[in-house]
């Protein structure tokens, strides 16, 4: 048996093998990211706001007065949310609705459970 793998055998024997279900580089990636994104309060009330809401979607001109912060600055949030594929938006009019990522967020529970 080569070096390598006899000290891999050893860390196995005493430790136990991996799980089956640990992350890829890329799902880790993606996770850090999303992670990332939501290391910031604004940001997780921000994400909690459209998560909740009972229509599914809110629009950007309520989360202003919601979270007493400037428009740019909620503005910016929801930039980074949405570049972490946490919610997507579309424009009516003059204002963005914003809507959760199922799937995504999802994701980041079964990473942490």
């Amino acid at each position: 048996m080569a070096r390598g793998a006899n000290a891999s055998a050893r860390v196995i024997a005493c430790c136990g093998a991996p799980g089956d279900r640990s992350l890829d580089i890329t799902q880790a990636t993606e996770l850090a990211h999303a992670f990332a994104a939501l290391s910031d309060p604004v940001r997780l009330r921000l994400l909690s706001l459209i998560a909740t809401s009972r229509n599914g979607e809110v629009c950007a001109c309520t989360m202003v007065e919601a979270l007493d912060r400037s428009q740019p600055t909620v503005s910016h949030h929801l930039k980074v949310l949405r570049e972490a594929g946490l919610v997507t938006s579309d424009k009516r009019g003059t204002w963005m609705w914003y809507r959760a990522v199922p799937e995504r967020l999802a994701a980041v529970r079964a990473a942490l459970g």
